[in-house]
């Protein structure tokens, strides 16, 4: 038996427990990971410090380095999503509809645990105890996939979970963590349809379109965020410029950060000026067509399709003077990554045509794509952002890492 299969084999085993235990239980699990977590925050920071050092010598970027960092205060944040996961309500047991046929059955849809996830992520070792937090208080085992990134992190965190869940009654393999980082383990997850029931990536497009095209296991396509911001004619410029720093700046890191910025010709000479004083306090780096280069000069990069359709994770964005709003949705549509896109106007015209015409998981008027993001809709932690539509679609909380069941009761009917 493979390491993997291992692995697949000791999740299994320990998903019975799981999916059974009550809700009162599964808390006081979730209590004791929060508890460790806060207790062990030295030895965290001692195990980040090691991938931190190791990102720097091979010459990641700042902005990517921040995703790796783990300091006293997201590692409380952390502690505190789990301790929020614990007041929200458990889905598992829910009777989702009922009723009787005029056969006399009673049938109940309820609500169950998945069963088995597998996730594969990348540097990001808040993923780590958030997914893995998540899938407990649905009902479900989890084996973990991070990346070589944060291999020390991963290993600390799922560790001290481990034990927390040990301490609480449960079997320590309702977690687990694929310790080997090479390519071969992670296609080999990809294959394991006898042990996982669903796989979710969650990271760059380079690691979601090898799950996607690779794997056998059913997937949940998670974020790639290639986001806009479009600023209609009739945008309050000064809320524009607000949201588009806060989309591009506040974390450029992350999946519902922006890395394009439509603006429509009649505002462009008002806008762009204003928008790009804004972006030297963070360095950003703007690529834009002939319009933007005209009004902005030669400061700015020209902008190609490459650009148009990329994920930057950095201090750079790419921007479009459109003619239209039809000009703009167009140029949406053809980039989109269908995760959080966003229109700044004060014609209800306009906001209802947006969000009719675009196609994306989260559609916004007036408001930062920073927003799309599980804590923020008051759902809890996320798994991530599904950009799919079969099964779920936006932040996937806790209803959405369980399944359907049907219970049928009857007194002996035959067909």
């Amino acid at each position: 038996m493979s390491y993997i299969e291992s692995l697949g084999k000791n999740a299994k085993a320990a998903e019975l427990f799981i999916s059974s235990a009550s809700t009162a239980d599964k808390n006081n699990a979730l209590a004791e990971i929060a508890s460790a977590l806060r207790n062990n925050v030295e030895m965290i920071k001692s195990h980040n410090a090691l991938d931190l050092e190791a990102a720097k010598a091979n010459g990641m970027s700042e902005a990517m380095q921040d995703r790796l960092s783990l300091d006293e205060k997201r590692i409380e944040g952390i502690a505190a999503s789990v301790d929020q996961l614990i007041e929200l309500t458990d889905p598992v047991g829910q009777i989702v509809d009922g009723f009787t046929r005029p056969n006399g059955l009673q049938i109940l849809k309820t609500r169950v645990p998945m069963g088995v996830i597998g996730i594969i992520f990348e540097s990001r070792p808040n993923v780590t105890v958030d997914a893995a937090s998540l899938c407990l208080k649905a009902g479900n085992a989890v084996i973990l996939r991070g990346g070589k990134e944060a291999i020390n992190s991963n290993k600390c965190l799922c560790s001290i979970m481990r034990e927390a869940v040990k301490k609480a009654g449960f079997p320590e393999n309702i977690i687990q963590l694929v310790e080997d980082t090479s390519r071969e383990t992670s296609t080999a997850m990809m294959k394991m349809n006898e042990y996982l029931d669903v796989l979710i990536p969650r990271g760059g497009a380079g690691l979601i379109n090898a799950v996607v095209n690779n794997a056998t296991v059913p997937v949940i396509e998670t974020g790639v965020g290639n986001c806009h911001v479009y600023v209609d004619a009739s945008a309050d410029i000064e809320m524009a410029v607000n949201i588009a720093d806060n989309g591009k700046t506040q974390r450029p890191s992350v999946c519902n950060a922006i890395e394009n910025l439509i603006v429509h010709k009649d505002c462009a000479e008002e806008f762009l000026p204003k928008i790009a004083e804004r972006f030297k306090a963070h360095n950003v780096v703007i690529y834009g067509c002939d319009k933007t280069r005209e009004i902005l000069g030669d400061t700015v990069l020209p902008a190609s399709d490459e650009e148009y359709a990329k994920e930057f994770l950095d201090y750079k964005i790419a921007v479009k003077v459109a003619d239209s709003i039809d000009d703009a949705i167009s140029h949406i549509r053809r980039f989109t990554t269908h995760h959080s896109e966003c229109i700044v106007t004060k014609s209800l015209d306009s906001a209802r045509k947006f969000q009719k015409e675009i196609d994306a998981a989260a559609v916004y008027v007036n408001a930062s794509t920073r927003f799309t993001d599980g804590g923020e809709f008051g759902l809890g932690a996320e798994i991530g952002i599904s950009t799919q539509k079969l099964h779920a679609r936006g932040p996937m909380g806790l209803t959405e890492l369980t399944t359907i069941k049907y219970l049928i009761n009857g007194d002996g009917q035959i067909r």
